[in-house]
């Protein structure tokens, strides 16, 4: 039997042995873990990870580090990250980071209030802290994460001849069901090369459409998909995004059983996701491998990843690789200055 999905809250301290003198009188039981700048409670009932960081400046940070999840296996794991970024929530994936003496594989998102969520899988004891998650490396985290702009559009709203935002100005543009209107085919190019034109490089474009088998016009569809008066070829949206320059263009949803059929054509829900192209120069260098099962590869920028070969790519591209189902296909090794001397048990 598999351990349960457990809550996880980490709490910032000022006193670390008063705090887990008074947890351990709350659970009626030891905290799991202790470390001089670390500890951890796991009660059953509730079923709960509590962590706690010692902090000088609560009253300035806020007493709440962070909240999440932590799951029972990387497949579980992987399920949620790809059911938020179908919803076009964006994460940020960690590969076996060593963090609380302990080592995870994690995804990080943020609410719409700005609370950060971790969600991960334990994957063993380590006699270090590591690297990972402490009260410096979140809050850094946040500081260099401004509140994002974004810009969305949805079916029922006009389509606007100009988005309302500044060359490069944008971190995301979402179109929801904005390509399920009659617009004509300069008009959905010209949607999609504005949204292009305002977002950053690197800022990501989410689309949202009912596509078909082939191109449908006035599908007459029952309940709130009745608004739909237009559905695209299948390929359509991909080839909009792609011939506008967007890169790592993925299909976040698309499934074999259609959502709707009329007249024989079957309409499938689509979700999408590219991305503005960054420009290398000044962004960093990151090593990634590929691990399979294809002999290899290769982006919509041109590198080739080769089966179980090191590339060197700029980071934003580096964060792509490790986003969603990808992430289980590639390895994203940390900058060799940012590994300490450890020993570490790897199973052989």
């Amino acid at each position: 039997m598999s351990d349960p999905v457990r809550f996880h809250l980490s709490l910032n301290v000022t006193d670390l042995p008063r705090s887990v003198a008074f947890f351990r009188t709350l659970f009626g039981q030891d905290p799991a873990k202790v470390r001089p700048d670390y500890a951890k409670f796991e009660p059953d009932d509730p079923p709960l990870v509590l962590s706690l960081e010692p902090a000088t400046e609560v009253a300035r940070s806020g007493a709440l580090n962070h909240l999440g999840f932590r799951l029972p296996d990387a497949k579980a794991l992987v399920a949620m990250q790809e059911r938020l970024e179908r919803a076009g929530l964006r994460t940020k994936r960690e590969e076996g980071v060593e963090c609380c003496y302990a080592r995870q594989t994690k995804f990080w998102a943020h609410d719409p209030d700005g609370n950060l969520w971790e969600v991960y899988t334990f994957d063993g004891d380590i006699e270090h802290r590591g690297e990972g998650q402490s009260e410096e490396v979140v809050l850094q985290s946040a500081a260099a994460t401004p509140e994002s702009v974004a810009w969305e559009h949805r079916m029922n709203e006009p389509v606007p001849a100009r988005v309302p935002l500044g060359d490069g100005s944008a971190d995301e543009v979402r179109l929801r069901g904005t390509l399920n209107l009659p617009l004509t085919a300069d008009k959905r190019r010209a949607v999609v090369t504005e949204a292009r034109r305002v977002l950053r490089p690197g800022g990501r474009l989410f689309v949202h459409v009912l596509s078909g088998e082939s191109a449908v016009e006035n599908p007459e569809l029952p309940g709130a998909a009745g608004a739909v008066r237009a559905v695209p070829f299948e390929s359509d949206p991909v080839a909009l995004l792609e011939a506008a320059g967007f890169v790592g263009v993925r299909m976040l949803k698309f499934d074999a059983k259609p959502c709707f059929v009329r007249n024989g054509i079957g309409m499938r829900e689509l979700q999408l996701e590219g991305f503005a192209p960054t420009d290398a120069v000044g962004s960093g260098e990151v090593e990634v491998m590929y691990k399979g099962p294809f002999r290899e590869v290769r982006d919509d920028e041109g590198r080739l990843f080769r089966r179980g070969r090191r590339v060197s790519v700029p980071a934003p591209a580096a964060d792509r690789l490790r986003a969603g189902e990808l992430s289980a296909s590639f390895v994203v090794f940390p900058a060799a200055a940012a590994r300490p001397n450890t020993v570490t048990a790897c199973g052989v």
